[in-house]
């Protein structure tokens, strides 16, 4: 297999509070506001690496509900599975991937993250049940051909 078309799988949880808040983390490395997540490692399962993403990043034990989406972002090849998921322990943290934390309403998810990772959290808060697909360039989704 050509290494350049391979592709990277990370996850990310949407920790939704009882006010219908969700947890966004400002990364450490970039400034941007996300929901807390990574990349899977590889002998790691998906759930497995899902509350180890969440934990260190937040210091919050996490139980996922839901797959709400999954989205591709088309210029680095990364694959993202995002889960509602909700706190079962622990309080939230600065660690040394993130500088800082918000608990945010929808309407307020757009002045805060770009819009390929806006839509991530939206998402869950608005699932119906049915996992979203979409795919960025990073910054903006990519319209579907289909």
């Amino acid at each position: 297999m050509d290494h350049d078309s391979r592709h990277s799988v990370s996850v990310a949880g949407v920790i939704v509070d009882d006010q219908a808040r969700a947890l966004l983390i400002q990364r450490r490395d970039n400034g941007h506001w996300e929901a807390p997540g990574g990349v899977l490692e590889t002998n790691e399962d998906i759930l497995s690496g899902l509350k180890r993403e969440v934990r260190e990043e937040t210091g919050l034990e996490v139980e996922p509900e839901l797959l709400t989406g999954v989205y591709k972002n088309m210029e680095r090849g990364i694959v993202a599975l995002v889960f509602r998921c909700r706190r079962t322990g622990g309080s939230p943290v600065t660690t040394d991937e993130s500088r800082a934390f918000r608990w945010v309403t929808a309407g307020e998810i757009d002045s805060l993250a770009t819009p390929a990772f806006a839509v991530r959290v939206l998402d869950a808060l608005n699932s119906d049940g049915k996992a979203a697909i979409r795919q960025h360039d990073g910054v903006q989704l990519i319209s579907s051909d289909s």
